[in-house]
């Protein structure tokens, strides 16, 4: 039996988180489902829609991974950008899971007071908008206590030094110790995130 024929639940899954206010429909999330769907097609892929609010998004995610990992034998990697960079790491760390993280949040409750009580509205073209509360900046100061200082997951942290809303130097002291490819240049979106897609498959499933 080929890798491709194995049961959907013994294959690899790479869970792909997106940024704040971005979605499932973001360019790195398409353009790593393209690129698996294409190159690494026994790797099952699931972006899952991600709440602006942190006491939702950290209780959907927490019981998304549960459940991944009491119905799915086969390794699970994670990938996260901005936000979902942060997101990667609070589950990484529960789950003992790797993790590649691209121009993380490392503490998002820093930016967040700046969006309180405004009209919020997501990238993906969605009519609903988000208005977020200083309750909300309280539980995400929660939720970033919980991740311990020593990381115990496997990361690949990826940052650009152009990075025009969040200061890659704060991630390198916070992944240190764990690989980082730190580049010149670029910005948020990490430009040329194609140039690794192969490579960060190859990390979250080197036995694969």
């Amino acid at each position: 039996m080929s890798e491709q024929q194995h049961p959907a639940s013994e294959r690899p899954l790479l869970i792909y988180l997106h940024g704040f206010l971005s979605s499932p429909q973001s360019y790195k999330c398409q353009l790593l489902k393209e690129w698996l769907q294409q190159s690494r097609p026994e790797i099952v892929f699931y972006a899952p829609l991600i709440s602006p609010y942190p006491s939702e998004a950290a209780m959907a995610l927490g019981q998304m991974l549960k459940d991944f990992r009491n119905n799915h034998r086969g390794p699970i990697g994670l990938v996260g950008s901005s936000m979902g960079g942060f997101w990667c790491t609070w589950l990484a760390e529960q789950h003992e899971l790797p993790a590649v993280v691209i121009n993380p949040a490392i503490k998002p409750s820093r930016f967040m007071p700046g969006y309180v009580d405004q009209d919020l509205k997501p990238y993906s073209g969605e009519m609903q908008t988000y208005r977020l509360s200083l309750l909300d900046v309280d539980n995400m100061r929660r939720l970033e206590a919980s991740i311990p200082s020593a990381l115990q997951g496997r990361y690949w942290l990826l940052a650009q030094r152009g990075d025009e809303t969040l200061d890659c130097r704060d991630a390198e002291q916070f992944y240190a110790g764990q690989q980082q490819t730190i580049e010149d240049g670029g910005d948020h979106s990490f430009q040329g995130f194609a140039r690794y897609t192969e490579a960060l498959v190859d990390f979250l499933f080197p036995n694969n």
